[in-house]
Parts: C-alpha cells; sequence; structure tokens
C-alpha cells in the first residue's frame, strides 16, 4: 500500500520529536510512500535525503494566530495539489495550522504527543487540546499516555484512536562498536579529563527542572558523607542564555569546593562518545520526563544509567539489571547510589551496561517506532 504523508514540526533540531519526524520520513520513503516534511528550519535539514523526502520551509513554529492562519492557507494547498493522505503534526501551534486545513481537505489528521502540556487556564487548556482534535492520537510513553486521559479523556471519542508508539532510538548510532581512539581523545581534548578517576555523565540542557543543583548537592554528599574523591563529573549542555542560573551552579560547585570534580561542556558534537568515555550517566530531572531520551540513549551505549524515580524513565529501566532508580529531588539518595556504584568492580558495572542494551534492542529501537507508525498509518487509511 502507498500513500503519501506530511509531517509537520516547528524545528528540524536534534530533539526527540525532531529526530522522530526525520525517522519516520525516511522510513516511508523506503516503504514507497511519498515523504513531506514541513518546517520552519533546522540543523537537522542537511541530513535529510532529498531524493527521498521533500522539504518545505514555512514558519510554522510561529504561535500568532494569524500567522497560524496564514500557514493553514498554505498546508491546504500543498495538501491539495500533492494529494496529501494523511497530515501528522508534531507540536501544537503548527497542530492548528493542520487541523484546520485537514477540515479543509479532508485529510486525516495525526498528532503525536512527545511531551505533557500543562496548563494554569481554560484558554491555554484549550489551545493544547488540538492534539487530541485528530483521528490518531500518539501517546510517547505511558506517562503521556496517563496524562492525555487525565486531562482530555472528555474529547477522546470512539472515532479517535489514542495508543502508546514508545519513541525509538538508532541503536546503530548509539553503538559502542562504532567509538574509536580519535573519536575518544577528541572528546577528552575538550575538558581537564583524569581517565584514572570514576566519570559521571549528566547530560541535558542547564535549566532548573533538569536537576543540575541536585546534582551538585549530591556530589558534595558523595565527596564529605561517602568519602568519595576519586571522580570527575561532567556537566553536558547549554544554558541556552539562562546565564543567572548557569552563575549559580558556579557558585554552589566553588562553595562546595568541586572545582576538581565537576566540568561544564556546552556541546558534544557525537553524543555517543559522551556516553562511552563515562562509568554511569545521570537523569537528575525533578520533574517528570515524558520519556527520557537519556536514559535510552545510556543504555544502548552499554553505561549503567541513575535516574529520578518518576515520569518516562520508570518504564524505560528495569530497575536493579540495567540501572536504579532514586527518589526524587532526593540528594542522599542519589549520592547513595552513585558511592554504591564507584564500590563495584568493572565487570558488574558492565554487566548492567549489558542488560541495558538487551532493553533497548528490544523495546526502543528505531526500526520498532517507525514500523509500528507505518502500520497505524495503513490502519487510517483504510
Amino acid at each position: 500500500m502507498s500513500f503519501k504523508v506530511l509531517q509537520v514540526i516547528p524545528k528540524l533540531g536534534y530533539g526527540g520529536a525532531e529526530t522522530g519526524c526525520y525517522d519516520i520520513a525516511h522510513y516511508l520513503a523506503e516503504k514507497n510512500c511519498k515523504s513531506y516534511i514541513i518546517t520552519s528550519g533546522g540543523p537537522l535539514l542537511k541530513f535529510i535525503r532529498k531524493e527521498k523526502v521533500r522539504v518545505f520551509r514555512l514558519p510554522v513554529q510561529s504561535k500568532n494566530p494569524l500567522m497560524i492562519l496564514i500557514n493553514t492557507i498554505f498546508i491546504s494547498l500543498i495538501i491539495i495539489f500533492l494529494r496529501i493522505d494523511i497530515v501528522h503534526a508534531r507540536s501544537r501551534a503548527p497542530a492548528w495550522s493542520c487541523f484546520l486545513s485537514c477540515l479543509i481537505t479532508r485529510a486525516k489528521f495525526v498528532t503525536t504527543f512527545h511531551g505533557v502540556y500543562n496548563f494554569s487556564n481554560k484558554v491555554k487548556k484549550f489551545y493544547n487540546s488540538v492534539m487530541v482534535r485528530s483521528n490518531l492520537i500518539i501517546a510517547g510513553s505511558n506517562f503521556v499516555f496517563n496524562h492525555i486521559h487525565k486531562n482530555y479523556g472528555k474529547l477522546i471519542t470512539s472515532q479517535k484512536r489514542l495508543l502508546v508508539i514508545f519513541r525509538g532510538i538508532n541503536t546503530e548510532y548509539f553503538d559502542n562498536s562504532n567509538i574509536t581512539n580519535e573519536k575518544v581523545k577528541s572528546f577528552k581534548s575538550l575538558v581537564n579529563f583524569n581517565t584514572e578517576k570514576f566519570k559521571i555523565l549528566l547530560p541535558g540542557r542547564l535549566t532548573r527542572w533538569k536537576g543540575q543543583e541536585m546534582f551538585i548537592e549530591s556530589l558534595k554528599l558523595l565527596k564529605t558523607k561517602h568519602g568519595k574523591e576519586n571522580f570527575q563529573a561532567i556537566i553536558l549542555g547549554s544554558h541556552q542564555g539562562r546565564t543567572v542560573y548557569f552563575k549559580k551552579l558556579i557558585s554552589m560547585i566553588e562553595k562546595y569546593n568541586l572545582k576538581n570534580n565537576i566540568f561544564f561542556l556546552q556541546h558534544a558534537k557525537e553524543m555517543p562518545v559522551a556516553y562511552y568515555i563515562s562509568d554511569v550517566v545521570v537523569s537528575s530531572s525533578i520533574e517528570p520526563e515524558a520519556f527520557g531520551r537519556i536514559s535510552v540513549e545510556a543504555q544502548a551505549m552499554r553505561r549503567p544509567i541513575l535516574a529520578s524515580d518518576h515520569g518516562g524513565s520508570k518504564e524505560t529501566i528495569i530497575n536493579g539489571k540495567s540501572g536504579f532508580l532514586f527518589e526524587n529531588e532526593k540528594p542522599e539518595a542519589l549520592a547513595e547510589n552513585l558511592n554504591k556504584l564507584m564500590e563495584m568492580d568493572k565487570d558488574k558495572l558492565q554487566s548492567i551496561g549489558n542488560e541495558g542494551r538487551k532493553n533497548i534492542l528490544k523495546k526502543f529501537d528505531v526500526e520498532q517506532m517507525c514500523n509500528s507508525t507505518f502500520i497505524e498509518y495503513k490502519k487510517l487509511i483504510k
């Protein structure tokens, strides 16, 4: 069965929603379907295979009501001219344009909840509700699925289909066998690295809810309460203009005498290398992760993962086997788990990492995500 799918996303960056859009687009082309993307731009664009996926540039990142209406006109024309069968929106602002366009053209409408959308009033809830006004609603995790049912259940009728399709990652890209000595040497040149020390990695943009403050508190306890000195931690992520927060983190590090233990790195060209050089990876988010991409990527790279005990991480980690969940917002709990891992021998750490790789290959490979989505597209067409 051949059909035409148009995906609409604000920007093609390197986040989970964006890479998912990219993966589905190319998977459809391999299945002899016509694949199109509408986006405002983004660094991932340069990797799009133009002979397989056609890209249109529109300001679909805009939340301006007038621009949403203008985008509706252009999207409707694209649907009509190219005879699009399915329109798949991956964010709220473009979803409104897609929703209106599908009403006009009668194309099938699909949405994906890549996260949970909070609201403080009825206007914001109405704005969010466009994501459940589609024929097919995809949740990226059971945590997101429950959020949809709890907050938008009244809008989900028998004519709509709501299901979970776990986000997948490219397990060929996140694979230790791809790591070369040159890549490791290049990464180590970015930080003052000591290979003899236990290496702890905390990836994620610098923002309060990602839990960097709590992470630093736990390292202070690791040093003062558990007597561990022989470790280095890398906080990997951009502050994205949050300079006040960044300065606060630096101040905490100085106050706790951790300057020789913690390093900041704004960006890593190849994330698999960052995981590879680490002994353990931490996800310390104090608010629930909708999916928890870091937990999945770390396991794919055979690294033990420590994550806050809430949100999507509870679904992606086999607690005690492929990693460990610790009590949310409890630096002492994180410190205790770090101490336990530091006292394990390398064979035990490797065994945990191997279980993580098995877990990801079984449940979270990108091929499974693409195939599940493709099957749902076919059902919708039928």
